[in-house]
């Protein structure tokens, strides 16, 4: 380093108490010294070296530029910061401990800094590496050599060891995100410290954490497209970290950033970046290595506790399911008891004797093939329900004209109607050519079964509506291309379902109103299974109602072979 002859300072330096004390320009030039030094013979009194001896210049920090370097960014910053460096006099080389603190002049213009400290001695050397584990056990030269090789690797080592530590003591994603943010903000003292959050399926960044500067605009839960920040898109395709030392045009005011992804088992789970607002900052080489090795420690803990989070989900599911399916058991027993006992009671009747002539006895018979019907529904249902969660439900695809399909629901159907005095409306789109749709004809009519069943026994007053749209829409189902699908809907003025529990219809074992179900019997899974089986054919099933007492509308798509001729109006079949 450079000396030059410069006046003493009249200060004290020895009732500062300090081994050893002194100022320096930028440059690293003495411009006041004091050392109270004791390196030629322990047993010796120890000498004082000052600036006015020419012996001072001899003390030199072995790693030059990092230690210049730190007395630029504590002069830059305005902030002391603790060093620990190699020093060497004459042919001595031997580690210290340094406080370097800036000196504000009275122009309020940072140009010295002092820096106070000693030298770590064997005893100490031996003390700390006790307690860190962190040093060779050999002797005091090994301890040297090994404080040298940290401090050129990377100084930042103790913080990314108290950072890692923190956050593998907690499986919390929020806990881990924010701790990361707030240590490695303070620390490295930039303006913003985020964890980024990327989502590939909308191509966006949402910001999850942050250590934010006061008087600079919070980022926390800002979403924002791909390509409204560059060098957050550039960050997401590489594995290595980026340093941006100049920002143009950004919309945050940072004007310097420093940005790694996270990753875990090469799956990119979030993006760590550091943004410097108030001026433009050079990354050095020690900031890029704390980053990367960051990265690492903190990809790994994201996706830890990111599968710890999706356990516990799957075990608060899993309850949720038990408590409904023990639900709707106690509810599908009583739904089983009622025909079984209908068809014992008939058969029974019979049996003894009690109908007093023969149409009173086809009275019972028809009673009770009534009540086999209505359990061979129930059973059936709990069959295809299980099949569908077993994964063992196989579909046969075929051609199904839509306008069969709708004779033979109505065949079923209006009676039901007539005998509530419902209305009862089929309307067939407005075609010169017949409408094909494509999947299974005996699984297409018990979804529409469910459907017009469903309209009928929930509606007391008015009617229902089935009718039916073309929508020219690619589709793709059973490796095979359709230029588009048929919309099938079912209306009805019927009692409708409350806003809030719309959600609860297509869950399995899952019912608005068990109370309100058993009153009008069956099991509640109509609707799951009509899902489950329109999905399986490559369509969708929606449901719709503004409330109770209004009424409610479902729809249910199904691929259409070819896109029919179409003509104006409404083709619609007899209504009642």
């Amino acid at each position: 380093m450079d000396a030059a002859s410069a006046p003493q300072h009249p200060i004290r330096w020895q009732d500062l108490g300090a081994e050893l004390a002194f100022t320096q320009d930028s440059s690293g030039r003495y411009s006041s010294f004091y050392w109270q030094c004791q390196l030629k013979r322990p047993d010796a009194s120890p000498s004082v070296l000052t600036h006015q001896n020419p012996e001072h210049e001899k003390l030199k920090p072995v790693a030059a530029d990092n230690y210049l370097e730190t007395i630029h960014r504590v002069m830059e910053r305005r902030v002391p910061e603790n060093y620990h460096c190699l020093f060497v006099y004459e042919d001595k080389t031997f580690p210290v401990e340094l406080a370097i603190s800036p000196i504000l002049k009275h122009e309020g213009r940072v140009t010295e800094v002092l820096v106070m400290g000693r030298l770590l001695e064997q005893d100490g050397l031996t003390r700390t590496n006790r307690l860190t584990g962190t040093l060779p056990h050999n002797n005091y030269n090994d301890l040297v050599t090994q404080i040298a090789r940290n401090i050129r690797r990377n100084p930042y080592q103790n913080l990314l060891t108290k950072i890692s530590r923190n956050i593998r003591l907690t499986l919390d994603l929020e806990t881990i995100w924010q701790q990361t943010v707030d240590s490695l903000g303070a620390e490295v003292r930039v303006t913003r410290c985020l964890i980024i959050a990327y989502d590939a399926e909308t191509q966006t960044f949402r910001v999850e954490s942050e250590y934010c500067e006061p008087n600079y605009r919070s980022m926390l839960g800002e979403r924002f497209p791909i390509d409204r920040t560059p060098y957050l898109e550039q960050a997401i395709s590489v594995d290595e970290p980026l340093a941006f030392d100049y920002i143009q045009d950004s919309s945050f005011e940072e004007r310097s950033v420093l940005v790694i992804s996270t990753f875990y088992q090469n799956k990119r789970n979030a993006l760590i970046c550091l943004q410097q607002c108030d001026h433009r900052r050079h990354w050095n080489d020690a900031e890029i290595e704390l980053v990367r090795e960051l990265a690492a420690h903190v990809g790994t803990a994201i996706a830890h506790a990111t599968l710890y989070k999706e356990l516990e989900e799957a075990g608060m599911r899993a309850e949720e399911a038990s408590r409904l399916k023990s639900e709707f058991l106690a509810s599908t027993s009583h739904e089983l008891r009622t025909p079984l006992n209908g068809i014992i009671g008939f058969m029974k009747l019979i049996l003894d004797g009690m109908a007093d002539d023969p149409a009173e006895q086809r009275e019972f018979l028809e009673e009770a093939h009534r009540s086999a019907l209505h359990l061979l529904n129930l059973i059936n249902d709990i069959l295809d329900i299980a099949k569908i969660e077993a994964g063992r439900m196989e579909l046969n695809f075929t051609e199904v004209p839509l306008e069969t399909l709708f004779e033979d629901v109505e065949k079923k159907t209006r009676p039901m109607a007539q005998q509530k005095n419902l209305s009862f409306e089929i309307q067939m789109p407005p075609s010169r050519e017949p409408i094909v749709l494509y999947g299974n004809y005996q699984r297409l009519l018990q979804v529409m079964l469910n459907l017009v069943g469903n309209a009928v026994k929930f509606t007391h007053e008015g009617g229902i509506t089935i009718s039916a749209e073309v929508v020219k829409r690619q589709m793709f189902v059973d490796g095979k291309e359709f230029p588009g699908l048929v919309k099938v809907r079912v209306a009805d003025t019927g009692i409708g379902v409350p806003l809030d529990k719309l959600d609860m219809l297509f869950k399995n074992f899952s019912q608005v109103d068990i109370g309100r179900t058993r009153s009008y019997g069956g099991t509640g899974l109509g609707l799951a299974i009509s899902q489950r089986l329109v999905e399986t054919m490559g369509g969708k099933i929606d449901f719709f109602s503004m409330g109770e007492s209004l009424g409610s509308t479902v729809t249910f798509e199904v691929p259409i072979v070819q896109i029919p001729l179409m003509t104006r109006g409404k083709k619609a079949k007899n209504s009642l």
